[in-house]
């Protein structure tokens, strides 16, 4: 008897298209973190640029605003349908960001906004976002900041019994906001890093049921969790989160990301 191993970009395709619109409202909210990237990067109207891990397609769409041509590749088809609702004009492909389908030398800029660390090797997937883009060009490389500063680390520790364990041997999880982690993995990956930043902004949800089936969404999450004990996980979620719950009965839960613009 085989047996077949998923890849990573299988593996995640499915898990995170399971509740992919759940997942494209909070997505959506990046938009700040978008802008920014597109000014540090110094992207311009009639530049080529492709979202390695687009997702829903809310970077392409704040890229498209811009005057840019948008082309975006992910492992989710039910997340590349949602984009290509958000930017009907986009070039979207469903693929591996470690198999890019695009001629060497190809973009001016390349984006991948928490989504190269998905991959089965990180270094292989900037590698091959080096390879399509323009020689100079811009890669920008979007991380999680320290764990410290995020407000989501409650709701991971939460869901971490719900994944299988990891094994015995296997080496701690990489923390990629370390100083210069991003900057040693895009050197050898072949492209030579320019400069860090960081930012942060507030995921935002307007009552209990909001945040529940937001933080179910990413990752195939809820269906690790079942349906049996899904009504009771939200409610443990929405206890868990009390410290963040505003006045008007939401929540508010500021994150920060680590960025790397590195030139291919």
């Amino acid at each position: 008897m085989s047996t077949t191993t998923l890849t990573s970009a299988e593996h995640n395709g499915h898990a995170w298209g399971l509740r992919a619109r759940d997942w494209s409202e909070t997505e959506a909210q990046m938009r700040s973190s978008y802008e920014l990237a597109i000014k540090r990067a110094g992207l311009r109207a009639g530049q080529t640029v492709l979202d390695a891990g687009c997702g829903s397609g809310a970077f392409l769409r704040a890229a498209a605003d811009h005057g840019a041509l948008v082309s975006g590749i992910d492992a989710s088809e039910a997340l590349l349908a949602i984009a290509r609702e958000r930017v009907p004009d986009a070039h979207l492909t469903l693929g591996d960001l470690q198999h890019l389908p695009y001629a060497d030398d190809t973009f001016d800029a390349v984006t991948g906004f928490c989504s190269f660390f998905f991959a089965d090797d990180m270094v292989e997937a900037l590698r091959e976002a080096g390879r399509v883009a323009k020689p100079g060009a811009p890669v920008v490389i979007q991380v999680w900041g320290p764990h410290e500063r995020n407000d989501l680390e409650a709701v991971k520790a939460m869901m971490r019994p719900y994944f299988p364990p990891r094994p015995a041997d296997a080496p701690p999880e990489p923390d990629y906001s370390l100083p210069g982690r991003l900057e040693e993995l895009a050197m050898r990956s072949g492209l030579t890093p320019e400069r860090s930043f960081d930012t942060s902004w507030a995921y935002e949800y307007e009552d209990d049921e909001t945040l529940g089936r937001a933080m179910l969404a990413p990752g195939g999450i809820a269906t690790l969790v079942g349906p049996e004990r899904e009504p009771d996980v939200k409610r443990a979620i929405v206890e868990e989160l009390a410290p963040y719950r505003t006045s008007e009965g939401g929540y508010r839960l500021q994150n920060e990301y680590h960025y790397l613009i590195a030139r291919a």
